[in-house]
């Protein structure tokens, strides 16, 4: 899609890390349409998704709150898969059009996760949370997991115009099942059975407010809030740096074809997924059956999700051309950032159930800064796309994990919190 040597300085790969192909040599589809795009280019308009994305957060948040998450979730995503279909005649048409048409992308997408507190909200009961949230987030990496691979052969074999015609029209006919087989609440569900809507609605009662304002004073003054944001925000700054850039250093550093790259780019997300399904399992196990505070088990979780990828993370940047250490490395980095979903990932719904939507609007709100920013700063100092460049991306991604798992190991909750409920009794998880 890109031409190799659109970068405003040469690269000088070649002179650090020899090739690295697999020995079957396969004729691979050189046909499609490339574009002069320099690094900076590349940047802007791989952050523009996250310009629009940021816009709709809180407002989804409340949205979700006031209309259900049902609609607003099933829009976005369509909104998003249509638009993914323009991506190539916008390419076409001129880095403004792209820009503007991936803004708008995000402006879909970013309903999606508000929408989905907001119904986990009425659906999850209390000791059940981590592995019902898990179990739904990690489909997010899975879907990674399935995307780069595929994406990889798409271009590989056909054209990348077709990535973006194929995964455009499956997120129209997943909107289809989603309106027909989904429901808000356990009170609207027609296929639930009346002892499961019981249950969760029993578990529920002494959480959930029934107020129609927002408490927004006591919301944004809350500590427990803003250590999630700061471990959000922190989190997000390696992911979204790895999930933009991660075929661009497979490819430019460590000299895998496309077809190789999209599969090896794939494995640290897979990792993720298996580690989030798992945590889940085992956080909501160590509160009920070891009496482990939410607190506790939140805090162990984060710390765990962000020093650990730190630690891999720079180790990967030092390990010069040893493929496969770095692979391993960076695998393992990505790997144990799952624990964070059962961290601070759904400590929302702990603190303040009935505004969870509202509150991840806020904190996603500034974890999409990094989504914006973080290419960016890693495409200015990648020019050359050295060892050692890309050792500076790593290290900075790093500190400011590590940042993170500090701020919110100080200051975060595992209670619901005082603001959050609209009577005196105080449910403590």
């Amino acid at each position: 899609m890109v031409e190799p040597d659109s970068s405003l300085t040469k690269n000088t790969t070649s002179q650090v890390c020899p090739e690295h192909s697999s020995t079957l040599n396969i004729p691979r589809n050189t046909t499609g349409k490339k574009y002069s795009w320099d690094a900076d280019t590349q940047g802007w308009i791989l952050g523009s998704f996250f310009y629009g994305y940021i816009i709709t957060q809180i407002p989804g948040g409340y949205l979700a709150r006031k209309i259900g998450g049902k609609l607003l979730l099933g829009c976005g995503i369509l909104s998003t898969a249509v638009f993914t279909l323009f991506t190539p005649l916008a390419a076409d048409l001129g880095v403004g059009y792209l820009i503007a048409v991936r803004a708008l992308e995000g402006l879909g997408e970013g309903v999606t996760f508000p929408a989905m507190h907001a119904m986990w909200s009425s659906w999850a009961p209390p000791l059940e949370r981590s592995k019902l949230l898990s179990i739904s987030y990690a489909g997010a990496q899975f879907g990674t997991v399935v995307s780069l691979p595929l994406s990889g052969l798409i271009c590989y074999y056909m054209d990348w115009i077709y990535v973006f015609y194929i995964f455009g029209a499956l997120g129209v006919l997943w909107f289809l099942f989603w309106i027909w087989l989904v429901s808000d609440t356990p009170e609207t569900h027609s296929r639930i059975s009346h002892t499961e809507r019981e249950y969760i609605l029993s578990s529920l009662k002494d959480q959930l407010s029934s107020q129609k304002s927002v408490p927004w004073v006591p919301i944004l003054k809350s500590f427990p809030l803003w250590a999630i944001v700061a471990a959000h925000f922190s989190y997000n700054w390696t992911f979204y740096t790895l999930l933009t850039l991660l075929p661009t250093y497979m490819e430019e550093i460590l000299r895998f074809d496309a077809k190789e790259n999209g599969f090896l780019s794939a494995l640290p997300y897979f990792g993720c997924w298996v580690c989030i399904i798992v945590s889940g399992q085992i956080a909501d196990y160590l509160r009920e059956k070891q009496n482990l505070s939410t607190v506790c088990v939140r805090k162990t979780f984060t710390v765990i999700g962000m020093i650990g990828p730190a630690v891999f993370l720079v180790a990967a940047g030092f390990i010069g051309c040893d493929y496969t250490l770095a692979v391993a490395f960076l695998t393992i980095s990505t790997t144990l950032g799952g624990f964070c979903t059962s961290g601070f990932g759904i400590n929302h719904l702990d603190i303040a159930p009935s505004y969870a939507g509202i509150l991840l609007g806020i904190t996603n709100s500034f974890a999409t800064i990094p989504g914006m920013v973080g290419p960016v700063v890693a495409k200015i100092l990648t020019h050359h796309n050295t060892v050692g460049e890309w050792q500076i991306v790593f290290y900075i991604a790093a500190s400011i994990n590590l940042f993170g798992a500090i701020f919110f190991a100080l200051f975060g909750s595992g209670e619901v919190q005082d603001w959050a409920v609209n009577n005196r009794h105080l449910h403590r998880n």
